[in-house]
């Protein structure tokens, strides 16, 4: 189990936490080499040799491509798309227009409780938006859970957990 220090998240030394962090950094940051990769992963607390870093973006189908100012960065199949067409790392504005047309549906009210996000959905939707939540990087948020229809978003703190339910809420107006 993770657990969080000083605001940063801490990660057990398994491979799949570090396919979740390189992930995440890609996603993140314009990663450009893998020693700039190896760099983001150590201010994790992640150290892993070239070859180790090598074989992992392999592993999740890291290529790097083009980007419309010409540079290269490693990218994931997932996220290829959107850095080519000149989109940020996380390409923020798709991203929230997607899950505000998700949530729009979906999402019957949502309530910050400490540093908990109670969200509650139709009956069977709560997986389903559990994990359109789980896709996406959003700061402050660490992960969910779901039930039938009751999504538990967990946030790092209250004020986070606040900001997220209004901003899950204004997204599912907007859909």
């Amino acid at each position: 189990m993770s657990e969080q220090t000083n605001g940063a998240l801490q990660r057990p030394s398994s491979r799949a936490a570090r396919h979740s962090a390189i992930e995440d950094a890609l996603a993140r940051y314009v990663i450009t080499s893998q020693q700039q990769l190896s760099d983001v992963l150590a201010q994790q607390g992640i150290e892993a040799t070239q070859a180790t870093l090598s074989r992992d973006l392999d592993e999740i189908h890291a290529t790097k491509v083009r980007r419309p100012d010409g540079t290269m960065a490693y990218a994931t199949p997932s996220m290829i798309g959107d850095v080519a067409q000149g989109k940020g790392p996380a390409a923020e504005g798709k991203a929230e227009a997607q899950m505000g047309r998700i949530l729009n549906g979906l999402l019957t009210s949502a309530a910050a409780a400490r540093n908990l996000v109670v969200v509650h959905t139709p009956s069977g939707a709560a997986q389903y938006v559990a994990s359109v939540i789980d896709r996406h990087t959003i700061d402050g948020v660490l992960g969910t859970i779901a039930g039938d229809d009751t999504v538990l978003v967990i946030t790092e703190s209250d004020e986070a957990a606040v900001q997220r339910a209004e901003w899950l809420l204004s997204l599912a107006s907007r859909g």
